[in-house]
């Protein structure tokens, strides 16, 4: 205990001046690394490079300081940010993981403010990216840097780590998935972690996680003045995703232990996006494709999921003769040309 009032001691109180300044250069990024693909790719490096303007001057690699820093890319511009106050105890650490470098979508025009910059409205700062996750971006890196600063004694190493494409995980081997496949953070596991990443502005000790899926619908393309003549897949698309979500609901329902633990709601799944190869407003398309995700409490398993996710697609293929149609003359079979609309999840 005295080890630990003295660190708080060395540590101080947050430089709230510091903080908000630093705030405000990540929040003037955000527009930047929104993370949408493939219309908006963001560029994390943005963002690295005001944390390591704060860092460096107190790093090994500039001999100013003990902070171990590794700038880590797999894609261009698009880099990860590892720091480390080393400890005196060689397998002792504590972790801060998740603070995630990349926002969601803004549209200026929804706002009442512009969210590509950081105003201050009483005690309220306002930005994308202020709460998920630029500042807790801010706030582990100016901890970072009051380690580097006062070079307290602590038994254990404390490491952060700042990652990349957290909101969008389309691309592949950007973040943390790669961070881990390259066994950075090993070493993590001989002590506590931290996930640093909230989308509210209240604690949270625990998150729903998030499950990205993707349905490619197939029909058969004809002139919208025969519709009896195709398989249309938006009425397909639809009439899947009902039924995929009335199982889900069925088989993953609300959780006792979420009311305990003040989850704001129960396990969802949902579509989010829509897309279609394009074409003529008189012309029924071949192929379309929904996209969502699965926002998943705790106490459900992950594989439990994906498992029955497979297996619903794989029995409305089998009985697709059994979903609702709409209207007179939509259907999802075409027994003289020997054709069937068919589902799959695609990565």
């Amino acid at each position: 205990m005295a080890a630990s009032s003295a660190a708080k001691q060395a540590l101080g109180a947050l430089d709230k001046e510091s903080f908000v300044t630093l705030l405000g250069k990540l929040i003037g990024e955000s527009k930047f690394v929104q993370n949408n693909p493939p219309e908006l790719i963001p560029e994390e490096d943005r963002i690295v490079r005001h944390v390591l303007d704060t860092l460096l001057p107190y790093s090994t690699s500039t001999g100013g300081g003990p902070l171990v820093i590794n700038h880590v890319t797999y894609k261009p511009n698009r880099g990860n940010l590892i720091v480390e106050y080393p400890g005196t105890e060689p397998n002792k650490i504590l972790s801060f993981v998740g603070m995630h470098m990349d926002v969601v979508t803004a549209n200026p025009s929804d706002w009442d403010f512009d969210p590509f910059s950081l105003s201050i409205d009483g005690d309220k700062l306002r930005g994308r990216g202020t709460t998920d996750c630029l500042g807790h971006v801010a706030l582990v890196a100016e901890l970072m840097k009051k380690l580097g600063e006062t070079k307290p004694q602590l038994k254990s190493s404390v490491v952060a780590v700042f990652i990349a494409s957290e909101e969008n995980s389309s691309i592949p081997g950007v973040g943390v998935d790669a961070l881990v496949k390259d066994g950075l953070l090993d070493k993590l596991k001989q002590g506590p972690l931290f996930w640093i990443d909230t989308a509210d502005k209240q604690p949270c000790i625990g998150t729903g996680g998030m499950i990205p899926w993707k349905l490619h619908v197939t029909g058969k393309l004809f002139h919208s003045g025969l519709p009896h003549k195709a398989i249309n897949p938006f009425e397909l698309a639809m009439e899947a995703v009902k039924e995929i979500q009335l199982r889900f609901y069925k088989d993953f329902p609300p959780h006792p232990k979420e009311q305990v633990y003040g989850f704001a709601t129960p396990s969802t799944m949902k579509p989010t996006q829509w897309s279609y190869p394009g074409g003529g407003i008189n012309q029924i398309p071949a192929e379309c494709t929904v996209s969502g995700d699965v926002r998943l409490t705790p106490f459900y398993s992950v594989l439990d999921v994906l498992k029955k996710l497979q297996e619903y697609v794989e029995d409305i293929n089998e009985n697709i003769e059994k979903l609702d149609t709409r209207g007179p003359v939509s259907k999802y079979v075409l027994p003289d040309e020997n054709l069937r609309g068919r589902y799959a999840f695609v990565d």
